[in-house]
Formats: C-alpha cells, structure tokens, sequence
C-alpha cells in the first residue's frame, strides 16, 4: 500500500463555476486531464491519497458535486480536508455518508489499521510573521491550531503508537523553520509527517518549512509544484 498527496486541485467541472486554471499559466493548462492521467499512473485501488484543500472552485456544495463525483472515479481512497477556497465545505456526515473511497476529515482522524498509521487534518491558517498574516487573523488561527488538536487526540485515542500524518492546507512555517503554534503542537504530538499546499509560483515555493524539522517531515504537496502528480509520502516497501 502507498500513500499519496496533492493539494490544490480547483476543480470547476460545473458549467456554473467555470473558472478554467489556464489562465494563471502553462502549468494549469488542461491540468484536470492531467493529473487523472498522472493518477492512473501510480495510484492502485488499495492506495491512499491526500487532498488537503482548494478541491474546487464552487461556492455551494450543490455545485462542488461534479468535482467531488469526479475525484470518486479515480482509484484509490481520497482524503479531503478543507482550504481557504472551499466555500462549499458543509454537511460533513452527509458527505462521508456518500462514497466508502471519499473521506471528508475535519476535527477527527482516519486510521490505516493495516499499516498503523493514522491521517489527521485542518485548514490551517497564516501564522504570525508570514505575508499573508494580520492582527484580525488571530482569533481563526487560533481556532485551527484547536481543530488540529481535536484531530490529534482523535488519533491518539484510536491508535497510541500509530505514526501520525497531518495534512494542512496552509504552510505550518517559513522554510527557516522558525517555530509556530502549529510546528509546535506537530512536535508536542510527535507527528511523523506533515502535507501542504497553497503555495504557487516559483517565488511562493520558497517560502514554506521544507524537510525534516525536530523530528517531523514536512512536504509541500501543491498542484502546480508538483507538476500534476501525486506525491509519494509513503510506501509499505519502506519510503
């Protein structure tokens, strides 16, 4: 078994959302054939992999259907958790009602008894000192520093010794590393590795937490980073 990750995939597969990604340049041309392309590569049926935010452009889950019926035809087990453009996150068990291959994680975990392994997930939000951040993010970033917890003590109430595997949407740092809330509580959980998305461009790449940080992993996993393919995070053969 493998695990994946990919975050960003802004899909618009509904004639009413039509925001083709083509317009933010070459790399986003025609990139929903290309990454099903790239997925039927590498992803087997009994492979995971993680979607960790900006799954589409719609503003109502009504709308996002399309995008969400189109992630179940691909193989594997999706994880999704939410991003900043996910306006149409709602109605969480009526969407983990629907597809036994398509987990909407918010708040909880998902454990992978098979290979002891367990997947928590958030948002995440701008931390202190980056760009995007200011004085009226406090009160969001500390509500996802809590949702990440909640997803943390989820997981150590299923699975004690399981490795566990957070995916966030936002970067939890800057690639200097310095500490945040959220490297934080990733260490005080002992989380072995951490996905994200959100940044783009070449200027963008730079500029979140890359590599192996006192103790956790962490990957950037955005769409136009990794060229339309999944990124491998873990092999049973021993990655």
């Amino acid at each position: 078994m493998k695990i994946f990750a990919i975050a960003d995939l802004h899909l618009s597969l509904n004639e009413s959302t039509n925001k083709p990604m083509g317009v933010f340049g070459e790399e986003w041309e025609n990139h929903a054939e290309r990454l099903k392309e790239a997925w039927g590569e590498i992803v087997s049926e009994r492979d995971i992999v993680l979607i960790p935010g900006d799954i589409s452009w719609a503003l109502r889950l009504q709308e996002a259907m399309p995008d969400i019926e189109w992630i179940h035809s691909l193989p594997g087990i999706k994880i999704l958790s939410k991003g900043n453009h996910d306006l149409w996150w709602s109605k969480i068990k009526y969407l983990n009602s629907l597809y036994e291959d398509v987990i909407f994680l918010q708040n909880e975990s998902y454990y992978i008894e098979s290979e002891n392994i367990i997947i928590c997930a958030t948002r995440g939000w701008p931390y202190p000192g980056s760009d995007e951040y200011t004085k009226h993010d406090e009160k969001i970033y500390n509500r996802e520093i809590l949702r990440l917890k909640m997803g943390l003590d989820s997981a150590r109430k299923k699975a004690p010794d399981a490795k566990i595997i957070v995916a966030l949407h936002y970067p939890p740092a800057g690639q200097d590393g310095t500490e945040t809330e959220f490297t934080k509580t990733l260490e005080e959980y002992g989380v072995w590795k951490c996905v994200y998305g959100h940044l783009h461009g070449q200027l963008a790449y730079g500029k979140g937490i890359k590599g192996e940080f006192r103790g956790v992993e962490y990957k950037l996993v955005s769409f136009d980073y990794l060229g339309a393919k999944p990124k491998l995070i873990y092999d049973d053969n021993g990655v």
